[in-house]
């Protein structure tokens, strides 16, 4: 499997259902590096000064840390090419207002969906909205979808 990054905020916040947990615990999980940028970003997008901050902070470093080095993966050039391409489609397809971070949205869907396309890996999100347009799209990527719990549960 290839993680989204949805499904690392939703192990974060405890929304993940028990059988995403069991997959996790019992699958062979890739990374890739498209979801390390959108973790990292929060190391300079939060407020030092809030007093959440360092726990958050502290949360995702350790998320990252414990990332093996041998299953994360960068998209190539090819990957990128065809991302590309498949973002630009589905913006134009959804009608969505132009200038408000979509397209940028879609270009990281689209760099994990063809990354997962390219390892024979299934991407596993709770990001069922744009995954279920990707895999429309190119029906040959296999996506795991689940649906976020509502509230934190206590992690075990």
């Amino acid at each position: 499997m290839l993680l989204d990054a949805s499904v690392y905020l939703d192990v974060l916040q405890g929304r993940t259902p028990e059988a995403v947990d069991n997959l996790l615990t019992y699958r062979l999980c890739h990374h890739s590096a498209v979801c390390l940028a959108e973790l990292s970003h929060v190391f300079g997008r939060l407020d030092p000064a809030h007093p959440t901050t360092k726990s958050v902070l502290g949360a995702v470093a350790d998320t990252i840390e414990d990332i093996p080095a041998h299953r994360l993966h960068a998209p190539d050039a090819t990957a990128w090419g065809r991302a590309g391409m498949l973002a630009g489609l589905l913006f134009r397809l959804s009608h969505l207002p132009k200038g408000e971070g979509h397209e940028r949205r879609f270009l990281n869907d689209a760099l994990i969906f063809h990354q997962a396309g390219m390892l024979g890996a299934t991407v596993l999100t709770g990001n069922v909205g744009d995954f279920d347009y990707l895999s429309q799209l190119v029906p040959s990527v296999r996506v795991i979808f689940y649906r976020a719990a509502p509230g934190l549960r206590p992690q075990a």
